[in-house]
């Protein structure tokens, strides 16, 4: 696991007392709220819609059990008990007084954590597959070269007041668990024909009010010349970017509107300058990162365990569970865990301060004090023995943490829509509550199968609903909530935005349009079909026609 150096050490806690110094002007009057807001944005705080939020990084979405205490010990002293985890793979605070900020600042540096350009308009927080050098089809470690990209982004003089936010996300497997294709910058790691390590790089993705899925501008770039092509890269926007209308000042528009293929021609232009100069990576330096991700001390053990596999046979609960829950990890006897912090009718991300807490002391006891965090707002712990599995499973119930729904129609992800957030047009987290507890019934949703749903509360689109298999877009009409529904997004390799079923339903109707879409799945598809190919295999059609049917615009 990375570890601060002695530069970034530094850096962190110079830049909490900074901000500490920046509180007491604003509070003072010295400078205005107009003064202070970029100054605050680049410290990870917001003003929302009714107290200021604190965001924090995690890059990469690792964590040490130390980090989650620390997160814990803010949710316990300084907010109301608990975080919010993001599509970010960030936590936010929605309570800080903003006198406290700096000492929570200064409190996270010590544990190796800050909110630096976690929001404002910069080179956000590097996200990465949450299974990151453990998982079994795994081509490249991403997260060696997600801490290459956060310490060349990190202020980085050039890129720290860009046309709008940026956003970079990286795979290093076959199977995009990070969603590259709408971030402003996805990278995939993969080897050519002489087994040397290079990138995909995709351009121009992003959601919100204007989604689009991004472009392969490089095939493969040799991983030495990663840095030289970004920095071309963010150039051309740099230059290009509109200033002039935060609607269009996305990258995602420069390159609709140029095309890739101009885009490319100027990147690679631009690139000349800089390919072999001093942003080519040396390989000592690419080993020196890599060491900090060594594989931890694993024990050698059998691939199979038969207490684990004995379990499974006795115990319906803890085999539905397993089901979902349970990834095949790359060293022999050993799993990767991931956590549902979804529970039945619970507010999606969000962990108590004791079940933070509780988390950090079975990393300890049974993850190598390791644990990760997904962009599907819930939790990892990514090195458990096979045969530790049944217990910990125990061990997570005691907590509430162990909802078998994992990947299924409960496990929503959802934006904190209008009961926190300014911009907001509808809520989002009762529709949310309200969904998992019709479809509370576990056998029920594993009938059911894969099938994620996004909810999103404006079209910003912070929930990423436009890729769901089920999105879920509130909006305002006439003062009133309503949602418009898609169906047939992914956010996986096959990325796509979804299809809008039909006009845009009350949110007293909203559970039934849900209704609607899954039954006519549940009619039409084949045996052993999820949710997803039915619909590739059917169109929107069949969906589109029950969705009329029932007439759901209609008053309840």
């Amino acid at each position: 696991m990375y570890r601060y150096d002695e530069f970034d050490r530094t850096l962190v806690l110079e830049r909490a007392r900074q901000f500490r110094n920046q509180v007491a002007r604003r509070q003072s009057g010295e400078i205005t709220e107009d003064q202070f807001k970029p100054l605050r944005l680049m410290n990870g705080v917001y003003l929302q819609l009714h107290a200021y939020m604190l965001r924090i990084n995690i890059p990469y979405g690792t964590l040490s059990s130390r980090q989650m205490r620390t997160l814990a010990h803010v949710a316990r002293t300084y907010d109301k008990g608990y975080g919010h985890f993001t599509t970010r793979q960030n936590i936010q605070y929605n309570w800080p007084t903003l006198e406290e900020i700096p000492e929570i600042l200064e409190v996270l540096a010590e544990a190796e954590m800050h909110g630096i350009q976690s929001s404002g308009n910069c080179i956000r927080n590097v996200t990465a597959d949450q299974y990151g050098g453990v998982v079994a089809e795994e081509v490249e470690d991403p997260r060696v070269w997600s801490e290459l990209v956060r310490q060349w982004s990190t202020l980085h003089p050039e890129f720290s007041f860009l046309p709008r936010k940026f956003k970079i996300a990286v795979t290093g497997s076959p199977s995009d668990r990070a969603a590259v294709k709408v971030h402003d910058i996805g990278l995939r790691a993969h080897k050519n024909a002489e087994g040397k390590i290079g990138f995909e790089i995709i351009v121009g993705g992003g959601l919100g009010r204007t989604p689009y899925i991004g472009k392969t501008i490089a095939e493969f770039m040799p991983a030495e010349h990663l840095l030289s092509y970004l920095e071309a890269i963010l150039r051309v926007y740099n230059r290009y970017g509109r200033r002039d209308n935060k609607y269009k000042a996305r990258i995602k528009i420069l390159v609709d509107d140029i095309g890739i293929e101009e885009y490319r021609r100027q990147a690679d232009e631009e690139w000349e300058s800089l390919k072999d100069g001093a942003l080519t990576v040396p390989q000592e330096e690419v080993e020196r990162i890599r060491a900090y991700f060594a594989p931890p001390a694993y024990e050698t053990l059998p691939a199979r365990d038969s207490g684990y596999e004995a379990k499974l046979f006795e115990d319906a609960e803890f085999r539905a569970w397993a089901k979902v829950a349970i990834t095949a990890h790359r060293q022999p006897g050993y799993a990767i865990v991931d956590i549902s912090l979804k529970p039945i009718g619970g507010i999606p991300g969000d962990a108590s301060a004791d079940q933070m807490d509780a988390l950090a002391d079975l990393a300890d006891e049974y993850s190598l004090s390791e644990l990760r965090v997904a962009h599907e707002q819930n939790l990892v712990l990514p090195n458990v023995r096979q045969s530790d599995l049944y217990a910990l499973w125990q061990k997570l119930k005691a907590h509430d943490l162990a909802t078998a729904n994992i990947g299924l129609i409960s496990d929503v992800i959802a934006c904190p829509g209008m009961d926190y957030c300014a911009l907001a047009t509808a809520r989002s987290i009762p529709v949310a509550q309200r969904l998992s507890k019709h479809f509370a019934s576990l056998e029920k949703q594993h009938d059911i199968g894969r099938l994620h749903v996004n909810i999103s509360g404006c079209i910003n689109a912070c929930a990423h609903h436009h890729v769901g298999h089920i999105g879920i877009l509130g909006v305002d009409k006439r003062g009133e909530e309503f949602y418009q529904i898609t169906i047939g997004g992914r956010a996986d390799e096959f990325a796509k935005l979804g299809d809008r079923v039909g006009p845009a339903v009350s949110y007293d109707r909203v559970i039934d349009a849900i209704d609607v879409i899954v039954n006519t799945y549940l009619k039409l598809r084949q045996p052993g079909e999820k949710f997803i190919a039915t619909v590739e295999r059917l169109g929107i059609g069949p969906f589109k026609e029950a969705f009329a049917e029932e007439n759901l615009d209609a008053a309840a």
